[in-house]
């Protein structure tokens, strides 16, 4: 897929995941088929650029092109300061967050709060644009709540700006993440967009790609929750979209070696203390499904080190493997 300048492998990206994609799960997503990976969002307050959280978020080290770092907040100054030092800091796309339905980010009117102010919208599209020497890309829900759903006027502003692409959650601020998500108005956005239009929502196997790449015309598809402990989604979706037909799913022993790889990667990112307490929930994601995983989950979130960590992750599917190596269905953990 040709996207903003750059060619990537296909047309699936890894959603922005505050917590989640980091470094390490974004590389990972990467080798596992995911042809772009946002990162989690990165604070426009200058005064936190210091923080070794906001350092560790711009570290983009050995990532694979091209980089595309997201940024959250509701000042247009501070808003195109951070898409300048993101830029120095080796950011190729600038992503703009109005999407996040998160309280503590809308309380500041950040996020999907932003989606009420069209012209403050427009103020910051605007900003940024014109701070940032390279791509700047937009996610967004389709509004605020159920009656205010404005993504095709957000659309126009973005056009207007500059903006290089849109990705549009199917849910409002208000909806969360409950309830499923909507295409229609994806669909409308697409039908009236000059640039490429990302579907996001509630795409959890294969055959639902392709079922909202039917119903919206959408030109990629962006993959967030659905990835968490699973993140082959995205290879059996491009094969899947490819060719019609299904890969099997992986064996535990594949899961473990995937597992153990990323964990490796946390580890080294974050040092010991702050790995061991990241990985927990990665663990409990590739686990989640599995037979005896819930005793496993609960055991695993008392273990205070890398060593007592990996014994653990090592004696679950070891143990797993050799019973069946063929028990993971990943049907069963998108349910």
């Amino acid at each position: 897929m040709q996207f903003a300048g750059y060619t990537l492998r296909n047309n699936l990206f890894v959603a922005p995941m505050a917590g989640v994609t980091d470094r390490p799960f974004r590389q990972l997503c990467k080798r596992l088929g995911a042809g772009l990976a946002v990162s989690e969002m990165v604070t426009s307050n200058s005064l936190l650029y210091g923080s070794a959280k906001t350092k560790r978020r711009a570290n983009h080290e050995g990532e694979a092109q091209p980089v595309s770092v997201q940024i959250a907040g509701a000042d247009p100054l501070m808003m195109a300061r951070a898409a300048r030092y993101n830029v120095d800091q080796g950011a190729q796309i600038i992503d703009i967050n109005m999407g996040c339905p998160a309280k503590k980010v809308c309380n500041v009117m950040a996020g999907s709060a932003l989606l009420r102010d069209e012209a403050l919208v427009g103020r910051i599209l605007d900003a940024v644009v014109r701070a940032a020497d390279v791509p700047v890309t937009l996610k967004i829900r389709t509004g605020w709540d159920k009656t205010h759903r404005n993504a095709l006027s957000i659309l126009r502003l973005a056009e207007s700006a500059g903006i290089r692409a849109l990705a549009v959650h199917g849910r409002t601020r208000a909806c969360g993440y409950s309830g499923e998500a909507e295409y229609e108005t994806i669909a409308a956005v697409k039908a009236a967009a000059r640039i490429p239009v990302i579907a996001n929502g509630d795409i959890t196997s294969p055959e639902k790609a392709k079922q909202v790449l039917d119903a919206t015309g959408a030109d990629a598809l962006m993959i967030g929750r659905a990835a968490q402990g699973r993140p082959w989604i995205f290879r059996e979706i491009e094969h899947f979209l490819a060719s019609g037909e299904k890969l099997p799913p992986p064996r535990v022993s594949e899961i473990h070696h995937a597992l153990r790889g990323h964990l490796a990667e946390l580890y080294d990112f974050y040092g010991a203390d702050t790995g061991v307490r990241v990985a927990r929930k990665h663990i409990s994601w590739y686990a989640k499904g599995l037979p005896d995983s819930a005793r496993f989950r609960h055991a695993m979130n008392q273990l205070p080190t890398i060593d007592a960590q990996l014994a653990a992750v090592d004696a679950f599917f070891l143990d797993l493997a050799a019973q069946n190596d063929r028990l993971y269905h990943p049907e069963e953990l998108a349910a």
